[in-house]
């Protein structure tokens, strides 16, 4: 990762866990870090809000794109309030948080913000081990989806996914060591409820970012504990 740190990123950012986690990451192995946030027609716009301020703080350009026909194309409880969340996955289909199409539009047209700025590397926060069954986060999609793009625009895109085979945990860790554990506990927003920070708790990405940080604490302490007592 060193031969990169004379190059630009971009990354797909909306300010919650994962993609901060990712921010800061782009920041430790590339030169210049650039993200873009979009609005897909998301019921929480304090979701944008939270992106601008960490992007600022982060000192990175900022970059804001309306692509809220994506929420418009379908039916889900992330941009129609009158569609009651999915407390769980439903067995055999999809849980009604999943926004079709979505991270194909995002990394689709980030794609094309990139190759305009002259960027190459592009960063998303998805995750295969943790994808709540969201088809447009596995790995075979995001490898075909590069090809794709580097035909599509004759460019040679690559696409990074620091996150792919981490569970919440281990992108926990990942913040730790990165020096940004208490930010992304504190000032993102992963919560389908739009709640800053620990969020609601009752909401999927609550208690799948709750248990991760658990679990990660109780390491920590854990792996504490043994080194002291060495």
């Amino acid at each position: 990762m060193d031969t990169f740190k004379s190059e630009k990123a971009l990354v797909v950012f909306s300010g919650g866990q994962d993609s901060t986690t990712c921010l800061y990451w782009a920041l430790e192995h590339f030169g210049q870090v650039h993200t873009l946030t979009f609005g897909y027609g998301q019921k929480h716009s304090l979701e944008i809000e939270c992106a601008k301020e960490i992007a600022n703080r982060a000192g990175v350009d900022f970059r804001y794109m309306d692509m809220s026909f994506i929420g418009s194309l379908g039916s889900n409880s992330l941009t129609d309030t009158s569609i009651k969340m999915d407390d769980s996955k439903p067995e055999g289909s999809f849980p009604n948080t999943f926004v079709p199409g979505r991270n194909l539009f995002f990394l689709s047209t980030a794609a094309v913000y990139a190759r305009e700025n002259g960027i190459r590397h592009i960063i998303t926060g998805v995750s295969q081990t943790d994808f709540s069954g969201y088809p447009d986060c596995r790995d075979s999609f995001i490898r075909s989806l590069n090809v794709t793009l580097n035909l599509a625009m004759d460019s040679q895109f690559i696409i990074h996914t620091p996150l792919m085979w981490l569970d919440k945990a281990q992108t926990w860790e990942m913040a730790d060591r990165l020096g940004v554990l208490d930010l992304v506990r504190n000032d993102t927003l992963t919560c389908y409820n739009g709640i800053k920070g620990d969020g609601c708790g009752h909401c999927p990405s609550c208690k799948l970012r709750r248990d991760g940080l658990e679990k990660y604490l109780k390491s920590r302490e854990k792996s504490c504990c043994s080194t002291s007592e060495e």
